[in-house]
This record gives C-alpha cells, sequence and structure tokens, in this order.
C-alpha cells in the first residue's frame, strides 16, 4: 500500500506493508533514527512523535495510519541548524545525559506548550508522564520546559 504524509514540513509518499509499525518506516525508510524504540509495548516514550500536533508513541501506530497527517520527529523541530528552544534549554539545563529519551521528552513537551503555553509543574509531569528517563531524574528536564515556556512567552 502507498502511505502519502507530510513528514518535518515535507509532502512524502512511499510504498510500505500494512503490517509496518511507524517507528520503523520513519527509521528505516527515512533513515530519522533520532525517533528510539525503547520498549516497544508503549511504555517508555522513547519513540514519541509528533502526529498532526499530538505527541504519540510511533511504536504503537501502523504506518498506513500516517496517511493524510503531519507528521514531526526530533529531526523536523529545530528550524534547520537552529535548535527548536526546547532542544537549547535541554541543553543548558543538563536534561540529557545519555540521550536516549531526549527526543521523546522534547516532543512530549512541545505538544504541551503548543496547547499551554504556560504550564504549571503538574501539568509538565503530566505530559512527560508517558516518557521515562533513567538517568536525569526529571527536575532537570521540567526546569528547562519551565524556562521554554517563559522565553516562548516572552516572544509573544
Amino acid at each position: 500500500m502507498e502511505v502519502r504524509f507530510k513528514l518535518n514540513g515535507k509532502e512524502v509518499a512511499t510504498a510500505t506493508a500494512s503490517n509496518i509499525r511507524l517507528i520503523d518506516l520513519l527509521r528505516d525508510k527515512f533513515n530519522l533514527t533520532g525517533t528510539k524504540e525503547g520498549c516497544g509495548i508503549g511504555e517508555c516514550g522513547a519513540c514519541t512523535i509528533l502526529m498532526d500536533g499530538r505527541a504519540v508513541n510511533s511504536c504503537l501506530v501502523l504506518a498506513a495510519q500516517a496517511n493524510g497527517k503531519e507528521i514531526i520527529t526530533i529531526e523536523g523541530i529545530a528550524d534547520g541548524d537552529i535548535l527548536h528552544p526546547l532542544q537549547r534549554r535541554f541543553l543548558s539545563n543538563g536534561a540529557i545525559q545519555c540521550g536516549y529519551c531526549t527526543p521523546g521528552m522534547v516532543l512530549s513537551a512541545s505538544a504541551l506548550l503548543s496547547q499551554n503555553p504556560d504550564p504549571s509543574e503538574e501539568d509538565i509531569k503530566e505530559a512527560i508522564a508517558g516518557n521515562l528517563c533513567r538517568c536525569t531524574g526529571y527536575k532537570q528536564i521540567i526546569d528547562a520546559v519551565k524556562e521554554t515556556a517563559k522565553e516562548l512567552q516572552l516572544k509573544q
């Protein structure tokens, strides 16, 4: 079957089998390896991408379900060589250590900030609850999201 969707701002079309997961299509067909597979059952959030602006676990989505959708991966959140404010804040706050969870965390936070530009700490915790991190203890991640929200509010 053929699927057509917008991927990181570009229209794409590709043939795929009906049982191929979106994570596999992104990594294998489009070489977008920033999307990580951790558990493969939707528990860890390492594979989080944005589908029509919502954070979803790409390991639980069939590639065919992306048909007609807009998909954003970690590779597509930056503006060329200019990092997204969340990416910059994750770096400056030490919110990355091994980095495996970082793409999913950034995209979950991005989905939150697009819906709620002034989130409380509880809002942030709820938004990233589906993303597991074994390194940072989450404080740096929460701080990075808070600071990004403030930065983006100042730009408005």
